[in-house]
């Protein structure tokens, strides 16, 4: 029997008419695996992800496979957006067995959850890819089982052992101290990478490497970037050549603004189209810094769209933001996004439609299926497509009369805290409070909703809410958060603080969000911090028992939860000077000795942190009567660093603008000129 009807995931409720028996999730699985003695099949996948719905629809809705699936197997549907502890350790798994990883990811386990084997997409038949049909690899996998059931004990010993071990960082040396000449090293080791042509890192599939060119933009900042010959010129060469390949490839969505998961091809052209919090999230933090440093109207334009869509398609009506759009839409993907000539003729008329169609390479023999049209923009003058904006709003509302991909409406902390520092850095940016007030709210609605406090007192956050369901006083233990869901919500917070005595003069919301963050820190350090080894384990210490208790240390899809936390440690030290923050992020730096050598791709985030911390975060006070708007002006045209602007009520606090970095403060001025020459 199928039981995943009553399951409040979207993506469980997919499968629930599947005549697989699949369950949720939980106690039952195991239970039912040891008395019945089988292996345990279980498969990972999200609401969007169109191989999820393919392989749904060709192997988990026949009759036949269904059969082979129940009758040798316990079968596990999860949702890796709504589990990604579980997730985490299959797909780890998965990579070492088959040296890649994605999704739909089916793995094979023991009774006990141990994985023997796995993979992920399996076709229903020979599809001359080399790779083995589903049916045969169930029938092999089930006959192993039976004949060779201690081989397969001895396969998930040694996968254990390996995930086990992977949670020591490579290269971690406690004894060395961290240099800070491996930050210019890495951004030296990551450009050759680069694809000048096309932009982004590397060939197909391509996928938009948001915490890389933050990372560049961090190590820009600096003053060593100066100094090395051609080596400010070349980041600048390679983050613009980035961006535009971005905002002008069909991975943005052209005429309805946001982006799209990753692009099929090099060219950033086709996409696969489902649609994430996160990528948004990432990606609205880089185009706000971008613009800082370089002023280009369209990182502006972008960053607009991008809340535009946020707002308009994603927004919970009390202020957070639902997960995923769908990458189909009638059974078709892409079908809600893409056009023909004749389609565009319809709504603009012949002299509108000309125009859009150049502009956007929208042609009768189209870049996409069936002869339709991933809109691309291949106009290069910015002023063009500014002009061209009320006929892309027709297109638009035209488009909203199609059917409309699903909506994941589950809101998931994480995901929600990359947003609400997404917009931060935005509505300082572009000088849009209204976007501050948005965040804010988004924030103050999760602690509400998402957050509680602890039999021992901490602060305890939810990972997800679903409209209509239990409150978060008594959390089933599975819903207790994960190390990211602290991290990436304590670096928002702080994001906020930043802003918030320019975006609400006279308001609480700078204490109140460095309290929030400070409390998150203290949870983060009695529940999920390794009372032998460095770091922190991705569950709190009174999760549910898994296979294994892992750490995360690389960035992948979201950043790591370590380098979201070092980001807050450095932040909080500045704002306090306590040497507690201090002392945690030197080991955190220890961690990455040997990651920003060996692989400085994989960890750009935790690198961002320690670029700003190498520099100085710096807190500008700011006591006395003072013109906001000049002040943010000023700032915002200068290229970003992390800087809290507080207004000071110390009566021992000189009046004026005081820039401080750590123990040193220069002297208070009241002109902005002198302040900008500080910066």
């Amino acid at each position: 029997m199928n039981r995943l009807a009553s399951e409040s995931s979207l993506y469980l409720r997919q499968h629930a008419q599947n005549p697989v028996h699949w369950h949720p999730w939980g106690d039952e699985v195991w239970a039912r695996a040891l008395a019945e003695d089988k292996p345990v099949l279980i498969s990972i996948g999200y609401s969007a992800c169109h191989w999820c719905h393919v392989m749904a629809h060709e192997s988990f809705e026949d009759d036949y496979i269904a059969d082979l699936m129940n009758r040798h197997f316990v079968c596990v549907k999860v949702d890796r957006e709504e589990r990604p502890d579980v997730d985490q350790i299959y797909m780890e798994a998965v990579q070492m067995i088959t040296q890649h990883g994605g999704w739909p990811l089916n793995v094979f386990c023991l009774p006990d959850g141990r994985p023997f084997f796995g993979g992920t997409y399996f076709p229903p038949g020979d599809n001359n890819r080399g790779i083995i049909p589903w049916p045969q690899l169930l029938m092999r996998v089930a006959d192993y089982y039976a004949k060779n059931r201690q081989e397969l004990v001895e396969n998930a010993d040694n996968i254990v052992k390996n995930l086990t071990q992977s949670n020591v960082p490579p290269g971690v040396n406690s004894q060395v101290k961290w240099d800070n000449r491996s930050l210019l090293a890495a951004v030296q080791a990551i450009i050759p990478l680069h694809d000048d042509t096309w932009g982004g890192f590397g060939g197909a599939p391509k996928f938009p490497p948001a915490m890389t060119l933050d990372f560049f933009l961090a190590v820009r900042a600096t003053a060593c970037a100066e100094v090395v010959q051609n080596f400010a010129p070349r980041i600048d060469e390679v983050v613009n050549i980035t961006a535009r390949a971005m905002a002008h490839g069909g991975l943005f969505d052209q005429f309805g603004g946001g982006f799209y998961r990753y692009s099929v091809d090099g060219q950033w052209l086709i996409p696969h189209f489902e649609k994430m919090l996160y990528d948004n999230a990432l990606l609205l933090n880089f185009f706000a810094k971008a613009y800082r440093r370089y002023q280009n109207p369209l990182h502006a334009a972008i960053c607009e769209e991008t809340v535009g869509w946020l707002l308009r398609e994603m927004q919970h009506p009390s202020g957070p933001f639902y997960a995923a759009l769908d990458a189909d839409s009638d059974g078709h993907e892409g079908a809600t996004y893409v056009w023909t000539p004749a389609q565009v003729r319809e709504v603009l008329g012949e002299e509108g439609a000309k125009a859009i169609c150049a502009a956007y390479n929208i042609t009768d023999t189209g870049n996409f299926e069936h002869r339709t049209s991933n809109p691309a923009l291949v106009e290069p003058d910015f002023a063009v497509r500014a002009k061209l904006a009320p006929l892309r709003e027709k297109l638009l509302a035209a488009r909203q009369r199609r059917t409309q991909p699903g909506r994941d409406n589950k809101i998931l902390l994480a995901w929600n805290a990359l947003v609400i520092r997404g917009l931060a850095e935005a509505s300082f940016a572009l000088g849009k409070k209204e976007w501050f007030a948005v965040a804010q709210q988004c924030a103050d609605w999760l602690w509400e909703k998402m957050s509680f406090t602890g039999e021992d007192g901490h602060r305890r956050l939810r990972s997800v809410y679903y409209e209509g369901r239990a409150g978060p006083s008594d959390p089933p233990r599975s819903a207790l958060a994960f190390f990211d869901d602290y991290a990436f919500f304590a670096e928002a917070l702080l994001g906020l603080a930043a802003y918030a005595d320019w975006a609400e003069p006279g308001s609480s919301f700078l204490e109140q969000n460095v309290a929030r963050a400070r409390a998150l820190v203290a949870t983060l350090h009695a529940h999920f911090r390794d009372p032998r080894e460095l770091g922190y384990f991705f569950t709190a210490d009174d999760h549910e028992q898994l296979a294994v208790r892992k750490k995360e240390w690389w960035d992948n899809a979201l950043p790591s939860g370590h380098a979201a936390l070092a980001h807050v440690l450095a932040g909080l030290h500045a704002l306090t000077g306590e040497s507690a923050y201090a002392s945690e992020l030197a080991d955190l730096k220890k961690c990455y000795t040997g990651l920003a050598t060996r692989s400085p791709m994989g960890v750009p985030h935790a690198l961002s942190a320690f670029t700003w911390d190498a520099v100085g975060i710096a807190v500008l006070k700011v006591k006395g009567p003072i013109d906001w708007t000049a002040l943010r002006a000023m700032l915002a045209t200068k290229p970003y660093r992390p800087l809290f602007i507080i207004s000071a009520t110390d009566p021992a606090q000189p009046d004026g603008l005081q820039l401080c970095v750590g123990t040193q403060c220069a002297a208070p001025t009241t002109n902005l000129d002198e302040l900008a020459e500080l910066l």
